[in-house]
């Protein structure tokens, strides 16, 4: 991504994104209660829309805990739809019961901000490394892989990951691909 505003910088684009997932999902816990973005938030979070992935992980193992995400806005702007996606990955991700207030100091939190996704024309536009994938059937199922995933190394991996993902056949049903990169903020140490 590049940087979105000139006097806005990446880094405090990224402690922002952090800090606002990390005190939606302790608000939440404490209070049940959806927070409201702060009017202090710098601008670019109110009038920018994008998609964003918010991952939980375990520290002392780095193993997922949650990971709820949009690959293309669909809250009024980027505050709205961080504090969306964290309480998603906190307490909807269907493969992990909700996330206690004693867990939550044991996970870290990733914020992956999705460009919008564009069309993949032959095999050779996909490296899992730089993009993401999604797969749609032509019956409606879909499925989306993050970039980055250590374990997939080639575009057929990630191709194959997906579609167990979202259990689509490749050989029964007409699909289309598309790819997206992300800028991708992490608390990980």
């Amino acid at each position: 991504m590049e940087n979105p505003k000139p006097h806005l910088k990446n880094n405090e684009i990224g402690a922002t994104c952090i800090r606002l997932a990390r005190k939606s999902i302790k608000n939440y816990l404490e209070t049940k209660e959806i927070l409201k973005p702060d009017a202090a938030l710098p601008k670019f979070f109110f009038k920018t829309r994008k998609g964003v992935f918010v991952s939980l992980f375990y520290k002392e193992n780095n193993q997922l805990r949650g990971c709820i995400g949009t690959y293309l806005p669909t809250k009024n702007n980027l505050a709205e739809e961080i504090i969306s996606n964290a309480l998603g990955a906190a307490f909807r991700d269907p493969r992990f019961p909700p996330l206690t207030l004693e867990e939550l100091d044991r996970v870290y939190i990733e914020v992956s901000l999705l460009e919008e996704p564009e069309p993949v024309r032959t095999l050779k536009d996909l490296n899992p490394e730089i993009y993401g994938l999604i797969i749609r059937s032509q019956s409606g199922k879909s499925a989306l892989l993050l970039p980055g995933i250590p374990s997939i190394k080639s575009p057929e991996e990630q191709i194959l990951a997906v579609c167990q993902k979202g259990q689509i056949n490749l050989l029964e049903e007409k699909c289309q691909f598309y790819r997206f990169r992300i800028t991708k903020f992490s608390e990980k140490e």
